[in-house]
C-alpha cells in the first residue's frame, strides 16, 4: 500500500491581522510527511516565521511572475521596516560610546563594590537617556528573518509528488498563482538559476553551472566585506583590540562563504539586502558623522579617550602586580633566620660546617688518665771541619 500525499487548507493564520479575510482563507496549504523525525518537528516550530513571508511572496509573484523579483521585493519591504530601527539603534550605540570615559571612571572608582557600580551606571544611563540594549535589537531581528526566508524557500520546493516529481509547496494557498506554477514544475527557475538548488549540490551535478552559483556567493562575500569596511572605518571601540576588530571585519565574509550550503534563492535575498545596507550606511555616515561636533565625531573622540584610559589602567595593574611580587621576595629574604646554613657541606666536611676542607678542624681534648708518649730527643748536628 503506497502512501498518497494529500493537500488540505489550514485555518486562517492569526499572524496576519492586517490581511483581508479573503486572503487569509486561502492560507496555507500543507503536505503531511509520512515520517516526522526531530528535524520535522523542529521545522514545524519555525513554520509561523515562514508564514509571515509567504503571503507577501505570493502577492509579489502574482504581480511580477518572477521568483527572483519577488524575493527582491520582500527584501525591500523588510529593509523599509527595519531601517528606522537601525537608525535608532545606531544613535543609541553612539550615545553609549560617547559616555564611555565616564563609565571607565565609575569602574575605577567602584572597582571593589559591584552593587554600587551598577547603581551609578544606571543613574548615568538615565541621565543621558541611553539604553545599552537598544543597539542589539536589529542584530537580533536578522535571525528570525533568516529562518523565515530559509523555511519558506525550503517549504516551497522540498517535497515533491512521488509520481510526477513536481513540487508540493507548503505555506501558501493552493489557489494562488505561485502554488499553481510550482505544483507543475520540478525547478524554481528565475534568471537562469534554479533558486531551490544549493551551490554545493549544483557544483557536484554540473561543475559548469555550479561555477555560476558559486560566483553569486563570492559576490556576496565581497559586498559583505565592503559593508563591514564602511562600518569599521568610522567605529572606535574602547575595548576591542586591533586583532579583534580585524576578526569582526572578516567574520561576515565567512558567513557569506557558508551560504554555498543554502538555496541560491536565499543568496539572492542576502545580495540585494547587502546592496541596500551599503546605501543605508552611506546615509548613516552623512546623518551622524557629517560636520564638526556631530554625534559620530563626539563618539569617536570619546571612544579614543576610553581606549587610552583602558591602556593606562592595564599598565597600572601590571606595575602594581610586579611591585607586589618584588615586595614578597624582599620580605621573604628579611624573614630568613640568620644562623641558617648557607649551603650544603662539601665532600669531607662535617655537619654544621659550611666550608668542608678549607675550615680548620678543632683539636681533640686529651684525656687526663691517658699517658702521653715521650718525644725522642733530636741528635745534635756534627760540627763541620
Amino acid at each position: 500500500m503506497h502512501w498518497r500525499p494529500t493537500v488540505h487548507s489550514r485555518e486562517p493564520c492569526s499572524l496576519f491581522a492586517g490581511c483581508s479575510a479573503a486572503v487569509l482563507s486561502d492560507l496555507p496549504a500543507s503536505t503531511p510527511s509520512p515520517r516526522r523525525g526531530s528535524a520535522s518537528v523542529l521545522a514545524s516550530i519555525f513554520d509561523p516565521l515562514a508564514n509571515i513571508f509567504a503571503w507577501p511572496f505570493t502577492q509579489f509573484y502574482s504581480l511580477t511572475g518572477s521568483y527572483a523579483f519577488s524575493i527582491i521585493l520582500i527584501t525591500l519591504v523588510v529593509m523599509l521596516i527595519t531601517t528606522p530601527l537601525t537608525l535608532k539603534s545606531t544613535k543609541s550605540m553612539l550615545e553609549m560610546q560617547r559616555i564611555q570615559p565616564e563609565l571607565k571612571r565609575l569602574q575605577a572608582q567602584h572597582r571593589g563594590d559591584r552593587q554600587k557600580l551598577n547603581e551609578e551606571m544606571m543613574k548615568l544611563y538615565q541621565e543621558h537617556k541611553v539604553n545599552p540594549l537598544a543597539s542589539c535589537f536589529p542584530l537580533l531581528l536578522q535571525m528570525p528573518v533568516f529562518i523565515g526566508m530559509f523555511q519558506l524557500l525550503r517549504g516551497l520546493t522540498r517535497e515533491t509528488d512521488p509520481k510526477t516529481g513536481f513540487f508540493l509547496p507548503k505555506h501558501i494557498g493552493s489557489t494562488s498563482k505561485l502554488y499553481q506554477d510550482l505544483s507543475k514544475s520540478k525547478e524554481m527557475l528565475s534568471w537562469g538559476l534554479n533558486l531551490a538548488k544549493k551551490p554545493s549540490d549544483m557544483f557536484k551535478e554540473s561543475p559548469g553551472k555550479g561555477v555560476l552559483y558559486i560566483l553569486f556567493v563570492v559576490l556576496l562575500a565581497f559586498l559583505y566585506w565592503v559593508q563591514q569596511r564602511m562600518v569599521a572605518n568610522r567605529a572606535v571601540s574602547p575595548t576591542m583590540s586591533a586583532g579583534q576588530q580585524k576578526l569582526m571585519q572578516y567574520l561576515p565574509v565567512g558567513f557569506a562563504i557558508f551560504q554555498i550550503f543554502f538555496p541560491i534563492g536565499l543568496v539572492i535575498y542576502y545580495l540585494f539586502q547587502t546592496v541596500l545596507r551599503i546605501v543605508q550606511q552611506q546615509y548613516v555616515t552623512r546623518r551622524f558623522y557629517g560636520g564638526e561636533g556631530s554625534l559620530g565625531q563626539l563618539a569617536q573622540a570619546a571612544g579614543a579617550a576610553a581606549r587610552e584610559m583602558s591602556k593606562a589602567d592595564k599598565s597600572a595593574k601590571t606595575e602594581d602586580r610586579s611591585k607586589g611580587t618584588g615586595g614578597q621576595r624582599q620580605g621573604s629574604a628579611k624573614n630568613a633566620p640568620k644562623n641558617a646554613p648557607k649551603g650544603r657541606p662539601a665532600a669531607g666536611g662535617r655537619p654544621g660546617s659550611a666550608g668542608g676542607r678549607n675550615q680548620p678542624t678543632a683539636q681533640r681534648p686529651t684525656s687526663p688518665n691517658r699517658p702521653t708518649k715521650p718525644t725522642k730527643p733530636t741528635k745534635p748536628n756534627k760540627p763541620q771541619s
